[in-house]
């Protein structure tokens, strides 16, 4: 039987998700396709403040991986989503604070390295005309011939100056559950939308009989749509996200007035040249000219040695 459960592309109930320790690694483990066993939050309230935007939801965790030898190895996870398409630079902004935060290096001095990072983006929007709705971006070692390196790889000093990404594209989530993490990102089908209701998805109770993590995930989704706390965040993201395309279209307004402003301003200008460089070739003077076009002797010398250039 379909039920009602919140909808997880808002940063409220992500935030509410995530915050479970079994359903970060349930999500975490399927996003780096490793056995997470151990996941940390890493928040930094300083970074957070200054990047603070509701645009870009982020989440740090120290995630503890599982290797099939038994040995474990902690790599730091950005987790970045939004659902509004936004510039990269906030993206690149934030990552570059994450390199920076002496936190996240291990050790001192020249045996010092930084935790092998991460980054995962959750994005609302597609990426150009990219098909795929989960790609990897892994940083290849390689000689100068072109070869891949392998020996002593991976290497902390490596590690500690790249990091690979993952972007998964939600509105292409639909109708794909090949994979393990194709069924956890289910949740974030926005073909589930509840009767147009973007707070709300449907979920059926039997949906996933034999996956208890998905069942918890499930179970947590629900709880959510029963707070009176978690609606009421939603209804402000509502709300700052309508004043924000708002602000967006008036934006745009704003930008074509200034063009077709600037349009007229050139046009203007390049038939003062035009002028200029007739009263020139009759044989007239800057002063003659400047009193026949009702401009300053300084804008024709300047219009004049422009119209030279064209």
């Amino acid at each position: 039987m379909q039920q009602q459960a919140s909808n997880p592309i808002y940063d409220a109930v992500f935030k509410y998700l995530m915050e479970d320790e079994r359903i970060a690694r349930t999500i975490l483990s399927a996003l780096l396709k490793e056995k997470v066993v151990r996941v940390k939050d890493r928040r930094d309230e300083k970074i957070n403040k200054q990047f603070d935007s509701i645009t870009v939801f982020r989440m740090d965790f120290a995630a503890t991986i599982e290797k099939d030898n038994g040995e474990e190895e902690t790599v730091l996870v950005e987790l970045q989503k939004n659902w509004v398409p936004t510039e990269t630079l906030r993206f690149r902004q934030y990552l570059g604070a994450q390199y920076s935060n002496p936190d996240n290096v291990i050790g001192y001095g020249s045996s010092g390295h930084a935790l092998p990072m991460v980054a995962i983006y959750l994005l609302g929007h597609r990426v150009g005309d990219i098909q795929e709705p989960v790609i990897y971006v892994d940083h290849q070692v390689k000689d100068y011939d072109g070869h891949l390196v392998t020996e002593g790889i991976p290497d902390p000093f490596v590690s500690s100056l790249t990091h690979n990404s993952i972007i998964v594209q939600i509105p292409l989530l639909h109708g794909r559950v090949n994979s393990r993490l194709e069924r956890v990102l289910t949740i974030f089908d926005q073909t589930r939308l509840y009767s147009g209701n973007r707070h709300l998805i449907n979920i059926d109770d039997d949906e996933f009989p034999d996956d208890p993590e998905m069942q918890h995930v499930v179970r947590r989704l629900f709880k959510a749509a029963a707070s009176a706390t978690i609606r009421k965040e939603m209804d402000d993201e509502d709300v700052y996200i309508s004043v924000l395309e708002e602000n967006k279209t008036e934006l745009m307004k704003v930008r074509k007035e200034l063009a077709k402003k600037e349009a007229k301003i050139d046009e203007q200008a390049s038939m003062l040249r035009t002028s200029i460089r007739m009263f020139l070739d009759s044989g007239k003077t800057v002063s003659e000219i400047a009193k026949c076009l009702g401009k300053s002797e300084d804008v024709i010398r300047m219009l004049s040695k422009d119209s030279q250039d064209y």
